[in-house]
């Protein structure tokens, strides 16, 4: 019988900090609304530059760019 006191217990902390959590974010997402901080784009990853065909260099044991010629 301990284990279901142990269990219950357990499980209305979790359920308690589960309430909490959810408040806190709903309390910092408003707080972010507020500012006007929500709505902004987040700044793309910067893209690989496009090299081209690309060649095997045996010294090297690389691949590299095409010689445009």
């Amino acid at each position: 019988m301990p284990q279901v006191i142990a269990l219950v217990v357990a499980g209305a902390g979790l359920y308690a900090g589960y309430r909490w959590l959810s408040r806190e974010v709903r309390r910092a997402l408003a707080a972010a609304d507020a500012q006007g901080l929500t709505g902004q784009a987040v700044k793309p990853a910067r893209m690989p530059k496009d090299l081209g065909p690309l060649e095997w260099d045996e010294q090297a044991g690389v691949y590299r760019p095409a010689r445009q010629i």
